[in-house]
């Protein structure tokens, strides 16, 4: 598996969630080999989690993960751009990357295109937009970084990856909590058994699930205390990159390295804003606090070749 490239992320009441780098993707196309993810699953006391796969990853052939069957086939196979695959994955290996998220069920092109801006301007590393091939289009158009797809059907991948996406990603039930989903406490094993298939990224979740009692600064700490209590727990427990989102704000953003992320998920701290300076604002204020350079910064160095 040394040329696979999957990660994995975990939610704090969420199944797993499966992102792909593109080559890989493509690839995938003339392949008969498939990675099975599982559809909605279980999650731990602390959080649950999202499975993440680069697109120039090698296929999984029935990955038993430690004997749970796998529901939802998803095609990728052989790895043939290891460049493509530093592309995304550098600034989770650098423990700095943060990823800002426009919403997976968000398909208005306007507020994409807001996210994806403030997220360029800003100083991310990634971006993360809802699966869907016009609104890839649009984002690589916006900005030079990596783009994320999330959907929770896996087969909804593929028009997203021709269309340009760096990487797929399913099993964020976030927005689908309020609905009455739940799930089992396998969280950890199955990461566990996912990084040893060729997972590469887990990423945290629980936002939405905890309540702060008090406003304020306070009230940001309690209400990241769940993704940040997985990441911890998770982060022992493999070796690949754990990522933290839901919650995740300008205070805590820090403290998820602290516990052992290798980098953060923001959305709605970004994508609830209405100004466009705003939400720029806010990304550079993110970035600022994990260290990242200034989009000036970027700039110049990208024209200087480095």
């Amino acid at each position: 598996m040394a040329n696979s490239s999957l990660s994995l992320s975990s939610l704090s009441l969420g199944g797993p969630r499966a992102v792909a780098t593109t080559a890989a993707w493509q690839d995938a196309r003339s392949s008969s080999s498939f990675f099975h993810c599982k559809s909605p699953a279980s999650a731990s006391k602390f959080g649950g989690s999202s499975l993440m796969r680069s697109s120039s990853s090698r296929g999984i052939n029935d990955a038993k993960m430690n004997g749970v069957k796998a529901r939802q086939p998803l095609r990728v196979t052989a790895v043939s751009a290891a460049s493509h695959r530093e592309f995304v994955l550098k600034d989770f290996h650098a423990r700095r990357a943060l990823k800002i998220i426009s919403g997976l069920q968000n398909f208005n092109s306007d507020s994409v295109a807001s996210v994806v801006t403030a997220a360029e301007k800003g100083g991310a590393t990634h971006v993360d937009i809802a699966c869907d091939p016009e609104l890839v289009k649009l984002a690589i158009s916006l900005t030079r970084l990596p783009v994320c797809v999330s959907a929770v059907d896996p087969e909804a991948f593929l028009t997203a990856v021709e269309a340009g996406a760096h990487m797929v990603e399913i099993g964020n039930y976030d927005s689908f909590y309020s609905t009455g989903r739940t799930f089992s406490s396998e969280e950890v094993t199955l990461a566990e058994s996912l990084e040893w298939e060729g997972v590469d990224i887990i990423q945290t979740e629980g936002g939405t699930s905890s309540d702060p009692s008090r406003p304020g600064v306070h009230g940001l700490i309690e209400k990241a205390v769940p993704t940040l209590a997985a990441a911890y727990s998770i982060s022992r427990a493999i070796k690949i990159p754990v990522m933290c989102a839901s919650g995740v704000s300008i205070i805590t953003a820090p403290m998820a390295i602290a516990v052992g992320a290798a980098g953060v998920g923001v959305g709605s701290a970004v994508n609830k804003l209405n100004d466009q300076v705003a939400m720029i604002a806010e990304v550079r204020s993110i970035a600022n606090a994990l260290g990242l350079p200034s989009h000036a910064s970027k700039t110049n160095l990208a024209a200087a070749g480095v």
